[in-house]
């Protein structure tokens, strides 16, 4: 069973972005950006990457109106999970943390859950640190910066695969949050006012099959 993971990120944009919709650049800390999605593996390489919605737009409306989520419906991918936060519906291949985990096993699928998903916050980390400008915010034309975030992406992977060595810390430039801050955003209560049956029940079934097993 293949595991990919999935988050979103806003890019900021050092300029005002005008016409009639410039607000909905506006994320809900205040400045313009890009809302981007994207989907690593446990290399760290980006599988998949949307940079097209502003700084407003849901996360669950991007990936709702993504083609990815479209295949994982069609079951393309097979038994492969998308492991999310709660800011997404559960599913039959979207792997949620749980608000209240209350037996042991159900603690030790939150962990395991939160701690694998760090993967795609180290993801992030490792491409702030590479090209700064994805955290302290493009100076550039709307499209020019769409593209630019496409190319660091298709950049990162390049260097992933070479192993090239990263650059050294900036204070600057946003790193992943530690784990204690982690944990904590995975007991955050789900953006969702209700998750779907069929989401709840592959989630049981994974921790009552593999999880209870493990104690």
């Amino acid at each position: 069973m293949d595991c990919t993971h999935i988050r979103l990120t806003f890019v900021p944009l050092r300029l005002e972005v005008g016409g009639e919709q410039a607000e909905t650049f506006r994320n809900r800390k205040g400045y313009y950006s890009i809302n981007v999605q994207t989907i690593c593996n446990a290399n760290l390489e980006i599988t998949d990457i949307v940079a097209r919605w502003p700084g407003s737009t849901h996360d669950s409306t991007i990936f709702n109106n993504s083609v990815r989520k479209a295949h994982f419906e069609t079951g393309r991918y097979g038994n492969a999970l998308l492991l999310v936060d709660r800011g997404y519906a559960a599913k039959n291949y979207t792997m949620t943390p749980l608000e209240n985990p209350r037996t042991p096993a159900e603690q030790l699928y939150n962990e395991s859950q939160i701690r694998t998903r760090n993967a795609i916050e180290r993801t992030y980390g490792v491409r702030k640190r590479r090209f700064p400008v994805l955290a302290l915010g493009m100076r550039v034309k709307l499209e020019k910066a769409l593209t630019i975030i496409i190319a660091t992406a298709v950049l990162h992977n390049m260097l992933r695969r070479q192993g090239e060595q990263l650059p050294p810390d900036d204070p600057e430039v946003l790193l992943p949050a530690p784990w204690d801050e982690l944990l904590q955003l995975g007991q955050m209560q789900s953006l969702e006012s209700a998750q779907h049956s069929t989401g709840q029940l592959a989630r049981n079934s994974l921790i009552s099959n593999y999880f209870y097993s493990l104690l």
